[in-house]
């Protein structure tokens, strides 16, 4: 048998989980304190949801549940290949939410401001930075309209990283519906829209000319293309130079009021800037994008946006909503490579004891009141106290009755 994880999967020794669990608390909290409150949801859905969910590329990295029993014999039998699962493996928190919200509406106090955090799935190709099991920390505001959403959503994330003690990151933002303007006004048609940003949403991996190939191998009109890549070179730094090219858009205000509330909330601590080329890769984003970039380590660390037609699949009825999710793992590993040490940890200690003192000895443990763990007196002590050591224990005790027992720091 193998003793290693699964292509993409992780195991975590004691000292890396103490740090997850440790990350999980102070997000949590943050958003907590900030009038959000926690939910779980399933990690599997049925297929049918997860295929209609408009998720983009990520609706080809679905795990299918093969159907069980008859059901999956039947399938097979009649030859009906693409019937053959009923469930899937959730490859984001934004649809389970949804189904949940709509399940669940007439007992939830509105807006609904709501926290998941979970493991998610997707059928990547495993690479560095590219996991198929990965947890992501998600705060989603439903049922308002209003950009106060957005500014507050934006503040509640970059407060999590603050905590966190991360500096140095920048906000990044845009509008679907700006971006969607945009080609629009270069001559793309409506129902190419959604094409266009999915391969626009690739900048960074391919550069302009990646993205010139793309849309020809798509059969886009070249000279609207051309026209797309003398843009994507020459893209406005801010609203002001956009405003130049499309003139005045009512999202290019809320766009502009989001950035200056959050200049004010951040008090200097985090930067955010408009920025042309954000996408975002899922379809049912709306409105407004955002996403969080590091400026150490250049990359993102955190994304959303507004998503006022997913829930509407379910209800019929659109509900407006937004949501930002922290990309954890990333968050993971960058805090590693740090060596972050978590604050205030009240570390254990390890009372050590002769078999016959046991009930003694744990006695004496329970009365410390702090974290201890027991550990029988071995013959090779020493590599005992090496691994104790090693595992960020504070020390130890060698128990022995009617003595005093003092505490031996590494």
């Amino acid at each position: 048998m193998k003793m290693t994880p699964v292509k993409g999967t992780n195991d975590y020794l004691v000292k890396e989980t103490k740090l997850r669990n440790y990350m999980q608390n102070i997000i949590c909290k943050t958003y907590e304190n900030q009038g959000f409150n926690r939910i779980f949801t399933p990690i599997l859905e049925d297929i049918e949801n997860l295929e209609k969910s408009d998720g983009g590329e990520n609706l080809n990295l679905i795990f299918k549940v093969l159907k069980r029993g008859d059901k999956l014999a039947n399938a097979i039998e009649e030859k009906d290949f693409s019937n053959l699962a009923d469930l899937g493996l959730r490859y984001d928190l934004t649809l389970p939410l949804s189904r949940f919200f709509a399940g669940h509406r007439n007992d939830l106090l509105m807006p609904f401001k709501v926290i998941q955090i979970g493991e998610v799935f997707r059928a990547e190709r495993p690479q560095k930075g590219r996991n198929r099991e990965f947890v992501q920390c998600d705060i989603d505001i439903i049922g308002t309209k209003s950009v106060d959403a957005e500014i507050e959503l934006i503040d509640t994330t970059a407060q999590a990283l603050l905590n966190l003690d991360l500096k140095n990151f920048t906000i990044r933002i845009n509008d679907r519906r700006i971006l969607k303007g945009v080609l629009s006004s270069i001559g793309f048609k409506k129902d190419e829209l959604d094409s266009v940003c999915i391969t626009f949403d690739k900048l960074d991996k391919i550069g302009t000319e990646g993205i010139k190939q793309e849309l020809l191998d798509k059969n886009f009109s070249e000279k609207i293309v051309l026209k797309f890549c003398e843009l994507v070179s020459n893209l406005p730094k801010n609203t002001s130079e956009l405003r130049k090219f499309c003139g005045s858009m009512s999202e290019l205000d809320e766009i502009e009021k989001i950035i200056s509330d959050i200049d004010i909330l951040s008090n200097g601590k985090y930067k955010i800037r408009f920025d042309l080329s954000l996408v975002r890769g899922q379809g049912y984003y709306t409105g407004a994008v955002f996403e969080i970039q590091s400026d150490d380590y250049s990359c993102s660390i955190g994304g959303g946006g507004r998503y006022d037609n997913l829930i509407g699949k379910f209800l019929g009825e659109d509900i407006s909503a937004v949501g930002f999710s922290i990309g954890f793992e990333r968050l993971f590993a960058l805090l590693s490579e740090q060596k972050f040490e978590i604050k205030n940890e009240e570390k254990s200690v390890a009372v050590i004891y002769k078999q016959t003192d046991f009930l003694k000895a744990f006695m004496f443990a329970k009365s410390l009141k702090r974290p201890f763990r027991l550990f029988e007196m071995q013959k090779n002590i020493g590599k005992l106290l090496f691994m104790l050591e090693k595992n960020n224990y504070l020390g130890f005790y060698i128990f022995k009755e009617n003595e005093e027992n003092s505490l031996k720091i590494f």
